[in-house]
C-alpha cells in the first residue's frame, strides 16, 4: 500500500501511532528490493574479542579451532542514537487548518507525522530515540532511549503538539546551541524547522547548525516549507493583508506587485542555506508539505546506511 493510500484510510491524526504505522507499512511495501536489515537475529560475522565485550557471544567452537577469541555479531545489533528536533514556533503552524487530517495539515503536522514514522522505523531496529521541541523556549527534552515505554511517551508528546496553537516566536539559533550542549554522545540529529526566525539573523542560525556538527553529530536539516505559498508566493491578485504570525507586523499589498522581488529574496536565502549546509557537511532536505513523506523516510535510510 502506498503512503498516500494509507493516509486516506484515516480521517484525522486522532491516533498518531496508528497513522505512523500505516505510513511505515506503506513505505516498506513500496520498496521493490528492501534495504532493511535487523528483522531477525541472523548471524552476521565474527569480530575479535576485546576487553569489556560480553562473553555471552564468544564463539567457543571457533576458539577451539583457532585458539583465538572471537565474538559473534548479529544483523539486528545496532548502535544508532537518533535525536529528533521539532520547531514549534508560530510560523510552523502555517497554513491555518481547523483540524489536522490525512489530507490537510500544516508544517507542524507534517513534521509530527514524519517524526512519528521515523520513530517507528527506529523502534523496529531497537535504536535509541530522543526528542527536543522548541519555540521561543526549550519546551521539551527527552534523552535517547530504546524502551517501549519511552517510545509511547514520545508519541504522546508529539500528539500534544498537534493541539498547541499558541503564537510563539522562534529562537532557533539560541535553542540549537542548548540542544548541542545536551547531546554528549554522537548521534544522528534530525531537525524539522522552516528556518524562519523573528530576528532573521542568518549568521546566528548557521553558527548554531555548525555547533551541532562541531560535536561530531550527523545532522540532517529537513527544511519544512509550503513551497506553493512560502516560496512561489502563489496568491491571486486581489488586495490582501499579510500578517507576520510571530511579530504581528501587517502589510497590505497586491501579491503580483511583490511576487518577483519576494521570490528573489527567498530564493537567495534558501540557496545560502544550502551552501552553508554543504560547507559543513549537513544534509539539506527540502521538505515541501505538499509532497509525500516517503522522501523523508528514504532520506533517513540513506543517512543511516540502510536498515
Amino acid at each position: 500500500m502506498k503512503i498516500d493510500e494509507a493516509l486516506q484510510r484515516l480521517e484525522t491524526f486522532g491516533n498518531l501511532q496508528l497513522v505512523a504505522n500505516q505510513v511505515v507499512e506503506g513505505f516498506i511495501s513500496g520498496i521493490h528490493k528492501s534495504p532493511f536489515r535487523g528483522f531477525s537475529s541472523e548471524f552476521a560475522e565474527h569480530k575479535s574479542f576485546n576487553t569489556g565485550d560480553s562473553t555471552r557471544h564468544i564463539d567457543w567452537k571457533h576458539f577451539a579451532k583457532t585458539d583465538r577469541l572471537y565474538v559473534k555479531t548479529y544483523e539486528e545489533e545496532t548502535n544508532l542514537r537518533c535525536h529528533i528536533i521539532i520547531d514549534n514556533s508560530a510560523s510552523m503552524h502555517y497554513p491555518k487548518v481547523t483540524k489536522q487530517t490525512a489530507t490537510s495539515y500544516n508544517k507542524l503536522g507534517f513534521s509530527v507525522l514524519a517524526a512519528a514514522a521515523l520513530m517507528n522505523l527506529l523502534k523496529r531496529q531497537r535504536d535509541a530515540i530522543g526528542l527536543s521541541v522548541y519555540s521561543d523556549a526549550y519546551e521539551f527534552y527527552a534523552p535517547e532511549k530504546g524502551s517501549d515505554r519511552h517510545h509511547r511517551m514520545l508519541v504522546a508528546q508529539l500528539e500534544g503538539l498537534l493541539l498547541s496553537d499558541e503564537p510563539k516566536t522562534t529562537q532557533t539559533s539560541q535553542i540549537l546551541h542548548e540542544i548541542a550542549e545536551k547531546l554528549k554522545r554522537r548521534s544522528l540529529v534530525l531537525l524539522f524547522t522552516d528556518m524562519f526566525e523573528a530576528t532573521q539573523d542568518t549568521e546566528k542560525l548557521f553558527e548554531a547548525l555548525r555547533h551541532l556538527r562541531y560535536n561530531k553529530h550527523r545532522v540532517v536539516l529537513f527544511h519544512v516549507i509550503d513551497k506553493q505559498k512560502e516560496y512561489a508566493f502563489d496568491f491571486d491578485n486581489t488586495p490582501r493583508r499579510f500578517v507576520d504570525v510571530e511579530t504581528g507586523e501587517k502589510l497590505d499589498v497586491y501579491a503580483d506587485s511583490v511576487q518577483t522581488e519576494y521570490k528573489q529574496a527567498v530564493s537567495s536565502y534558501f540557496q545560502e542555506l544550502k551552501l552553508q549546509c554543504a560547507k559543513y557537511r549537513i544534509s539539506y532536505v527540502a521538505a515541501d508539505i505538499n509532497d509525500s513523506i516517503h522522501h523523508i523516510l528514504m532520506t533517513y535510510l540513506t543517512e543511516r546506511g540502510g536498515f
